[in-house]
C-alpha cells in the first residue's frame, strides 16, 4: 500500500511524481559542502490537468504525501511515498501542518482567499521538509486571484511547493500556467477503476464493472453509482429523456425534471451542512441559541454564510445538471457506435434494446445533431444561461434532430 494506489490508471504519471519526490528528498538532506544533487526532476510549481474524473486532485494529493514522507526505509533507497509514515499519513488525512489543501463548493475563488493561500505559502516548513499548497480548483480562479497567485508561483519561498489542478491548460491564466511544469492525466481505463472500486471500497464485482463503464471514466462518479442508490435512480431518470421528446410537451416536462432533480440535490446537500454551519457560526459569534440575538455588529458576517450557501447550491445544481448531460451524451454516443458498427463497448449495455430501436429509427447525422445539442446545452449553462431555458432548448433540439 502506497500513496500511489488511488491514482488510477496514470502509470506514466506516477513514474514522472516519483521521479520528482526522491530529487526533492535529496535536495533536502544533501551536505551544503558538497555539489548540489542534481535537481532537474523536481520544480516549484506544477500544473496536473485532466478531464473530470481523472484523478488530478487526487494525484497531487499523492504527490504532496510522498514529499513529506520521513519513512526511514528511504535511507535505504526505497522510494517516497510508502503511505504509512507520520508524513504519508498525515497529509492524506488532511491534518499534516505544511499541507494546505484548497477545494471549493463555489463558482469562483476570489481575491481575498488566493491572499491569505499566498501568505500561508511564504511561512517556513514547520516540519522541515515542505510548503505544500494543493489548489484543486485552479480553474475557478477570478482574473484577479490569478494575478495574485502569479507573484507567488513566479518567485515562491526557497521550500514552497504549488501544486495546482485544472481540467486543461487553457483554463489557467498564460502567465502562471507557462510558470509551471505540466502534467497531462488521462481518462482511466474502466477496467482499473472497477478493481479500485472492488479493492478499496469492497464494490461487488459485477455493480463495480456495471459503475465503471457508467461513468464514462470518472473515478468519483463510479464510486458514487456503486455506492448510492439514488444516484443509479437518477440516471435511470435521464437515460428515459431521449424517449419522452417525442412532442412538445414532452420535451418541457423532461427540462423541467431535470431541473427538479438538480434543485432536490442541491436541498439534500443544504440540510447536511446549512443548519450545522450556522448554528455553529452563531456560537462562535457568542449568540446562546436558536432564537437569541446575534451581538451588534456580526449580522454582516452572518449574511455572509449565507451569500456563500446560495452559491453553493448553485454550484451543486450545475454539477447535477451536467452529469445528467454527461449521461444523456452517452446514450446518444451508445446509438451512434451501433448505427456505424463501431467495435466499441457500449456504456449503457443494459438499455442495448432501446440503443437498438433508437439506431433503426434514425440516422448517424440525426444522432450527431443529437449530440450537439446537448454539448450546447452544457456549453449555454457555463455561460450561465437560465438553467430551465437551455434545456428547454435542448430537449426541442433532441426532438426536431
Amino acid at each position: 500500500m502506497t500513496v500511489w494506489d488511488d491514482v488510477v490508471g496514470q502509470q506514466r504519471v506516477v513514474d514522472q511524481l516519483s521521479a520528482a519526490a526522491l530529487a526533492a528528498g535529496a535536495l533536502i538532506t544533501a551536505d551544503p559542502a558538497e555539489a548540489r544533487p542534481d535537481s532537474s526532476a523536481m520544480t516549484h510549481a506544477w500544473l496536473f490537468t485532466g478531464p473530470p474524473g481523472s484523478g488530478r486532485a487526487t494525484a497531487a494529493r499523492a504527490f504532496a504525501a510522498a514529499l513529506q514522507c520521513v519513512s526511514p526505509d528511504r535511507a535505504l533507497g526505497a522510494a517516497p511515498g510508502c503511505g504509512f509514515c507520520e508524513g504519508c499519513h498525515t497529509t492524506l488525512v488532511g491534518t499534516h501542518a505544511d499541507v494546505e489543501v484548497v477545494r471549493t463548493d463555489l463558482l469562483t475563488i476570489g481575491v481575498k482567499d488566493t491572499r491569505d493561500l499566498v501568505r500561508r505559502s511564504s511561512l517556513t516548513p514547520a516540519g522541515g521538509r515542505w510548503q505544500v499548497i494543493v489548489l484543486e480548483d485552479a480553474d475557478r480562479l477570478t482574473e484577479g486571484a490569478g494575478n495574485v497567485l502569479l507573484k507567488a508561483v513566479e518567485e515562491p519561498a526557497p521550500r514552497t511547493v504549488w501544486l495546482l489542478c485544472a481540467p486543461s491548460l487553457e483554463d489557467v491564466l498564460p502567465t502562471i500556467r507557462s510558470r509551471c511544469r505540466a502534467l497531462v492525466l488521462r481518462t482511466p481505463p474502466a477496467e482499473a477503476i472497477a478493481d479500485t472500486l472492488v479493492r478499496r471500497d469492497g464494490v461487488d464485482p459485477q455493480m463495480a464493472a456495471f459503475a465503471a463503464r457508467a461513468a464514462h471514466g470518472h473515478i468519483g462518479r463510479a464510486r458514487r453509482l456503486a455506492t448510492d442508490e439514488g444516484a443509479r435512480t437518477r440516471r435511470e431518470e435521464v437515460l428515459r429523456i431521449p424517449q419522452m421528446v417525442s412532442d412538445i410537451g414532452g420535451c418541457l416536462k423532461a427540462a423541467q425534471q431535470l431541473v427538479d432533480s438538480a434543485v432536490e440535490d442541491a436541498r439534500q446537500v443544504a440540510e447536511g451542512t446549512d443548519a450545522k454551519e450556522t448554528e455553529e457560526l452563531r456560537a462562535a459569534l457568542g449568540a446562546s441559541g436558536a432564537g437569541s440575538r446575534l451581538p451588534r455588529g456580526t449580522a454582516g458576517v452572518l449574511k455572509d454564510l449565507q451569500d456563500r450557501q446560495k452559491r453553493r447550491a448553485t454550484r451543486t445544481q450545475r454539477d447535477t445538471l451536467d452529469r445528467a448531460l454527461i449521461d444523456l451524451a452517452g446514450f446518444y454516443r451508445d446509438v451512434l457506435a451501433v448505427q456505424v458498427g463501431a467495435a466499441t463497448e457500449l456504456c449503457n449495455a443494459e438499455l442495448r434494446p432501446t440503443i437498438d430501436r433508437f439506431a433503426a429509427s434514425s440516422t448517424p447525422e440525426h444522432t450527431l445533431r443529437r449530440i450537439e445539442a446537448v454539448l450546447d446545452c452544457r456549453r449555454a449553462l457555463d455561460r450561465n444561461v437560465a438553467p430551465l431555458l437551455a434545456l428547454e432548448a435542448m430537449t426541442v433540439s433532441l426532438r426536431a434532430a
